[in-house]
């Protein structure tokens, strides 16, 4: 490997690579210079000066595209040499121009100083007569900029850089074969790029994918003891892509790759201490715990960047509340000291902090203390103090945010604070019109969010304006011209069009319009969300599985999306399919009942009873009064009559553990007959040989009767009366066995006798509600149930005087 390609990356060369890398008179204006350049953050001097200079007068400009004039610009150049160790040299000021350009982009945008470069100061004039003014140049490169259907925010700052920096990183990789750290430079466009787009870009999704495999095939990047720094921030700068792209369990393995590498333990843990001036006593406090394995120290300190001056950061305000203390206050301080970390390891914290945040539910900050935040780090891009090279350490491993959107949030901030004048003023300055929107629709002035759109359209038609017009409007004509505007390529029309169908039910229109985003633009999360929704509400089963497939590729995590999704294959007849994609579903999120009660049917249909059991209890933690009779039914059933589950076993083993189910039910449901009923099936309905399970049913029997005669149905007619009587028949007869089985004659006696009372109690009722008030005889449709009524008190009344006699 180039030796200070590695210094590249780091941003700043060791002491041995600066000796070694020390610029002779006769190399000073090639390579080795660019490269002395770049450590000293001057990029606006690299493509000022006079060797990168003499690359854009290789070739007189025709009439073609910027893009495709600066790659054969590019191309022309490395074709010059005819000498190997030209060609080299060539493709190091090549590779080093892309470089630079990237950083100046990433500092005009993200860390700031403000740049004060111009096209014209370093673009060949054969390049910029075709257009009238700059910020013609401006509004081309931003076109072309556009990947995917998806546009680049209007205001980024020398868009030229960024375009530059991807027809070498990107365009000319081919012709870069000696640079062995290329793919990771790219990578770092990648993500770059990816921030100024409204969505997520498939095409550089599978850039990104190619890069992170080709470096990590730089065995010596990973091996060498010296280049773990470097290897920490390799797979940080990995983990922020694949989050950022949904692939949260990449993410996931990345962060863990960095944090192994550093050998850190980072927890959260609890640990006693004060929050607020006046508490007395010391509670628990979550706090992060964070501790090198073993003491381990790593080799190599010195390749880490040196910690920036305080007097260059930015102020650390105190918060100065009444109340809560600046920082929490420990009762041991010590035990819980910080390591002296490198800022990899910093990172190392930030990054699992972030991963933490994106699977948990947020806890958020106080608007006020976001505001405080956000200010500052608004106001420091301003700031000139601070060198631009301190701003780049470890840039990439941090996910910056780009200045406008820090200043968004801040105005975001204003605005949730009561603040609209002020919001509205930074927002129209950025020329954020979405958001513009958004204040005066919440502050009930639609009139002049249609105003500043018009405003906006007159100086000016984008598809963007016109989508924003469609939206205040909620008018179909105003998508249909953004999509015209765009040549059919604006992925934004469609979708705002698809959402306003959405919302006035109209699901085949709404398809359409979906369909065709989707095409442009497969990475649209809530596009594909939105059509599964569509699909489902018009039967469309098979679009609607589809779409909430793609869905959860893209967002593993979606719970909703993989609810929705089990429901496509329940209605597809795929049950088995449902199942597993409900158990997606819990994993993402556990609290979710309607997902339980989903699982519990789905599994009940399929034969996965033990898993149905496990569903009936959770949602019992999460409803305190859950009851599903049918469910319930079909589980009693399976283990009584020995069916097979989905695996095959026989269900009578699962009897245990569904008496403890019904235990926890009726202990909480108490009035339902039916239920009760279930439970003195389930423990033989009286008819075991077990004398205990026979006692249990006629006690769930009995509970069931009492429900039933609570009800106000069961003597209304003869049909109901005459099932109620059935049910009292038969716990007369479960009453007689149990009684057989007790050796206590006068429990024996307590039983038969309460039998029997029942029974007298319900002939009397039958004869004064049913008998004919002319012939004085009971309905001939009772006749039966009263005459076997009367025949059971008879028997039970022999045997009560059979037992009284023995006592």
């Amino acid at each position: 490997m180039w030796a200070l390609e590695r210094a590249l990356l780091r941003g700043f060369p060791s002491a041995a690579e600066s000796r070694r890398g020390k610029p002779s008179e006769l190399d000073a204006a090639g390579s080795e210079s660019l490269l002395q350049l770049h450590f000293e953050g001057n990029y606006e001097a690299i493509l000022l000066s006079e060797v990168i200079q003499d690359v854009f007068t290789t070739l007189m400009m025709t009439e073609e595209k910027i893009d495709t004039y600066l790659e054969k610009l590019i191309v022309a150049y490395l074709d010059c040499s005819a000498a190997d160790a030209d060609n080299v040299e060539r493709q190091r000021l090549i590779f080093l121009l892309g470089v630079g350009s990237l950083q100046l982009f990433v500092q005009s945008n993200w860390t700031g100083p403000p740049v004060h470069l111009q096209p014209q100061d370093f673009l060949p004039s054969s390049l910029l007569h075709q257009f009238c003014e700059p910020k013609a140049l401006c509004t081309a490169v931003l076109s072309m900029l556009v990947l995917d259907g998806e546009s680049v925010y209007n205001l980024t700052s020398l868009p030229i850089l960024l375009m530059l920096a991807r027809v070498i990183l990107v365009h000319s990789r081919h012709k870069l074969a000696a640079i062995q750290t290329l793919p990771w430079w790219t990578l770092r466009y990648v993500n770059i790029h990816q921030q100024l787009l409204e969505e997520r870009s498939p095409e550089l999704f599978a850039l990104a994918q190619s890069c992170i495999e080709q470096v990590t095939n730089l065995e010596t990047l990973f091996t060498s003891d010296e280049c773990w720094h470097l290897a920490v921030q390799f797979h940080l700068e990995c983990a922020y892509t694949f989050l950022n792209y949904y692939e949260y369990k990449n993410a996931k393995k990345h962060f863990n790759a960095a944090k192994d590498i550093t050998k850190l333990q980072i927890n959260l843990t609890g640990a006693l201490g004060k929050r607020t001036r006046f508490q007395e006593k010391h509670v628990a406090q979550l706090i992060l715990d964070v501790q090198r394995e073993d003491d381990v120290l790593l080799s190599h300190h010195e390749l880490s960047p040196a910690p920036t001056a305080l007097e260059n950061l930015t102020k650390n305000y105190d918060l100065s509340d009444d109340t809560l203390l600046n920082e929490i206050k420990l009762a041991d301080a010590d035990q819980y000291q910080l390591p002296d970390l490198c800022a990899e390891e910093l990172a190392v914290i930030l990054g699992v902090c972030i991963d933490f945040q994106k699977n948990n539910p947020i806890h958020k900050l106080t608007e006020e203390e976001l505001l405080a935040f956000t200010s500052a780090l608004a106001d420091q891009f301003e700031d000139k103090k601070t060198l631009v090279s301190e701003r780049m350490k470890i840039f990439y491993s941090c996910q910056v945010s780009p200045h406008w959107a820090i200043e968004r949030q801040l105005a975001s901030l204003l605005f949730e604070l009561g603040c609209t004048r002020s919001a509205l003023q930074i927002f129209e300055k950025l020329e954020m019109w979405e958001a513009v929107v958004i204040c005066y629709e919440r502050a009930g002035q639609h009139g002049k969010a249609e105003e500043v759109l018009r405003r906006e359209l007159e100086k000016k038609e984008t598809p963007g304006l016109y989508c924003l017009l469609g939206d205040v409007l909620k008018d179909h004509q105003y998508y249909d011209k953004a999509w015209e505007l765009s040549k059919h390529r604006s992925a934004r029309s469609q979708r705002s069009k698809g959402l306003l169908y959405l919302r006035n039910k109209e699901f085949r229109e709404c398809v359409e319009c979906f369909e065709r985003s989707v095409k442009i633009n497969p990475m649209q999360l809530g596009v594909w969300f939105s059509l599964g929704c569509a699909y489902l509400a018009l039967e469309g089963y098979d679009g609607a599985a589809k779409a909430f497939q793609r869905c959860v590729t893209l967002e593993p995590e979606n719970a909703e999306a993989w609810n929705n999704l089990s429901t496509a294959y329940i209605r597809l007849k795929q049950k088995i399919q449902a199942f597993r994609t409900l158990q997606e579903a819990l994993k993402c999120n556990y609290e979710h009942w309607q997902i339980w009660e989903n699982y519990l049917v789905t599994s009940t249909d399929i034969g996965e009873f033990s898993e149905a059991i496990k569903a009936y209890h959770r949602l019992m933690d999460l409803q305190e009064k859950y009851k599903d009779v049918q469910v319930l039914n079909i589980l009693v059933r399976a283990v009584v009559d020995g069916i097979a589950d989905r695996k095959g076993e026989v269900a009578t083993g699962l009897k245990g553990k569904l008496q403890e189910l019904f235990g926890r039910v009726t202990s909480r449901v108490t009035g339902d007959a039916e239920i009760w009923r279930l439970y003195a099936r389930l423990c033989g309905n009286g008819q075991s040989d077990n004398p205990e399970d026979t006692e249990k049913s006629l006690q769930y029997l009995t509970k069931a009767h009492k429900c039933e005669m609570q009800s106000a149905n069961w003597e209304k007619d003869i049909s109901s009366f005459k099932e109620f009587v059935k049910g009292a028949i038969e716990l007369a007869h479960v009453a007689i066995k149990c009684s057989k089985n007790k050796s206590n004659h006068q429990g024996a006696l307590q039983i038969l006798s309460s039998a029997r009372l029942n029974l007298h109690g319900l002939s009397s009722k039958a004869k004064q509600l049913f008998t004919d008030a002319t012939s004085s005889e009971v309905s001939s449709e009772l006749v039966d149930e009263v005459t076997a009524m009367d025949s059971m008190i008879a028997e039970l009344q022999e045997m009560s005087n059979q037992l009284r006699n023995q006592c």
